[in-house]
């Protein structure tokens, strides 16, 4: 066998060192595996898996949980009962719910491009989940630590759209294709201004990673002066609670949540863009929407509203305290993610779905030059920040 091909362990280990970092560094589960392994090449295919395995199931058994409360919330809304059958509360119905899918006959169909049909559920849920990877629960609790992370998160939420579209034209179907048109048009527009909200962030705080970003919003007063959300600029304009109320808006959107679900539009499309999809595959979709959901929402609390951080609470309390600070801390931020999430919910048993013109109104003529006005107040509040120090 020739030399060219005796590829050691040793050589492997240098070239993940060499290519990873400092771009890309293993988070909590790389420290561990230090530890037991001594670090190497070993060390750090055993923090991938493990990492790997914990973001699936994570994000797996999210969507579990909030099909469950998203029904109860809604009978509640409607003054109705909910699932209540299947188990005590009806807790086993997202189970009941995953194991109709998983024996559901899958159907191609006939006239539909086979390889895309079956390739884009995957590429949608792959980037939902990929970003999972990057989201801090805790002062130590990521998988995967970037410098630039919050860009390397926006370019994996933005896979979606390519998944959609191949799953709209890939199927053939009239109203499968009008729906991706409508996603495609409608993610990509609201990334404008949730683009400017971001940069207004990441110029407020001076990171383009979510750990930085949660650590300059520590201290202040009652701990939670330094919020993005209590900022304010020239003339008391709160600029950052209303940056958050668009980012908001904008998230809303890019999942495709009422009053913003044209792309699924039942009473217009029949399903829009997975109208042919079912079994497995349309579960593919549906957990991606649901995980989505905690993803973007996690976003928003690390970037506006300090992510683990609580009033009355100092900063150094949850690095300080070992594991029982970072579980914590892993608290606090899943009770923030799950209120806005609920908020969500609500907001879809509440408010009627509006016309694909009026969503695209609601964009451009409100909502980026909102965000706008609140980036040039951001600057005008740093620039002035740092002219008087």
């Amino acid at each position: 066998m020739s030399m060219a091909f005796l590829v050691t362990s040793e050589t492997l280990s240098n070239l993940v060192q060499e290519t990873v970092p400092p771009y890309v560094s293993h988070g909590i589960f790389h420290g561990i595996f230090d530890e037991l392994l001594g670090g190497g090449l070993l060390g750090t295919l055993a923090s991938i898996a493990l990492g790997t395995m914990v973001i699936a199931g994570f994000a797996s058994g999210l969507p579990a949980f909030w099909t469950w409360a998203e029904r109860r919330i809604a009978g509640r809304i409607q003054q109705r009962p909910g699932p209540n059958r299947v188990g005590p509360f009806g807790l086993l119905q997202a189970i009941a719910d995953g194991v109709k899918l998983l024996f559901k006959e899958d159907i191609i169909p006939a006239n539909a491009s086979r390889l895309l049909f079956m390739l884009a559920p995957g590429i949608v849920l792959a980037g939902t989940f990929g970003t999972f990877a990057m989201l801090p629960l805790s002062p130590n609790g990521i998988v995967v630590t970037a410098p630039l992370g919050i860009y390397i998160i926006v370019s994996l939420m933005a896979l979606e759209v390519i998944g959609v579209i191949m799953a709209g034209w890939a199927s053939n179907n009239k109203w499968s294709i009008l729906g991706a048109m409508r996603e495609a048009a409608q993610m990509v527009s609201y990334e404008v201004p949730m683009g400017l909200c971001i940069l207004l962030v990441v110029l407020a705080t001076g990171h383009l990673d979510l750990q930085g970003v949660v650590q300059e919003q520590e201290g202040g007063f009652l701990h939670v002066g330094n919020w993005m959300i209590f900022r304010s600029g020239p003339m008391l304009f709160p600029w950052g609670l209303v940056a958050f109320v668009v980012f908001y808006i904008s998230l809303l959107a890019n999942t495709k949540r009422a009053p913003f679900d044209l792309p699924e539009a039942e009473s217009e499309l029949v399903s829009g863009y997975h109208t042919e999809y079912s079994g497995m595959r349309f579960s593919f979709f549906f957990l991606a929407e649901y995980a989505a959901m905690f993803l973007v929402s996690g976003l928003a609390v690390c970037m506006f509203l300090g992510g683990w951080n609580l009033p009355f609470v100092p900063a150094t309390f949850f690095r300080e305290n070992g594991m029982i600070g970072e579980l914590l801390a892993c608290a606090v931020m899943i009770l923030k993610s799950f209120f806005l999430v609920f908020v969500m919910v609500w907001l879809r048993w509440t408010l009627p779905r509006i016309r694909v013109d009026q969503v695209m109104g609601l964009c451009y003529k409100y909502l980026t030059p909102i965000a706008f006005v609140c980036l040039v107040a951001a600057i005008l509040t740093e620039g002035l920040a740092e002219g008087s120090s």
